[in-house]
């Protein structure tokens, strides 16, 4: 896996980049500005970006500007973007946007080796990976929307995991459940949120986002 390392923090960035080497992972640059991350993603053309949200010249959204621009770019590369805080209305456009290969995650998830370097296996491969602090967050400011209040504890939880971008046995894992006991809990996730079969809609999808694009209309 060839990986491009945007952060404008030397100390930050340059941990990340021993992280992964001693992963056996190829760090093929790192770039402390939007631009440099540009331009070390053309040259070298990884399979991931990891980019700051917050970057100069004015430590907003330059990293998130940077990473739609290198996906316009290169449409095949993962991207993988950390931030400091919950930044709502990307996590959300994030979320529905319904494309792979692309993950959020806080910062202080790094510190949490084998989640941060699964997160990013995951999106490499063309998968989601969404931090759970997110997750919750976006529950708790999607509350317009009476179908969610039908799901049991253990329902969010499974529904809070799929949105992280986890498969069942993986979900099953993390619960410490059996696979069947997760298909039952996605089986009445499903029936609760009114999502019937149908051949134009993934329903696993869907039911990630039914509660998500109601909190990008806030």
């Amino acid at each position: 896996m060839r990986i491009v390392i945007a952060e404008d923090d030397p100390l930050l960035r340059e941990g990340l980049a021993l992280l992964l080497r001693a992963e056996s992972l190829d760090v093929v640059a790192t770039a402390g500005t939007p631009d440099e991350a540009l331009d070390a993603v053309d040259r070298h053309a990884p399979d991931v970006a990891i980019l700051d949200v917050r970057m100069p010249p004015t430590h907003t959204d330059e990293g998130i500007r940077a990473a739609v621009e290198a996906r316009r770019r290169h449409p095949s590369l993962a991207v993988l973007v950390l931030s400091a805080y919950v930044e709502q209305s990307f996590a959300t456009e994030l979320l529905t946007g319904g494309v792979g290969g692309l993950g959020y995650l806080l910062k202080e998830r790094v510190g949490r080796v084998e989640e941060f370097l699964d997160a990013l296996h995951r999106v490499a491969d063309g998968g989601t990976a969404i931090d759970p602090e997110v997750v919750a967050q976006l529950f708790t400011r999607s509350r317009r929307d009476t179908r969610l209040e039908r799901l049991s504890p253990r329902e969010k939880d499974v529904l809070g995991l799929m949105a992280e971008g986890l498969g069942n046995s993986a979900i099953a894992e993390r619960l410490v459940v059996t696979d069947g006991a997760v298909h039952k809990h996605i089986r009445s996730i499903f029936a609760k949120l009114d999502l019937a079969p149908t051949d134009q809609l993934d329903r696993r999808v869907a039911a990630v986002l039914h509660y998500l694009e109601d909190a990008r209309r806030r």
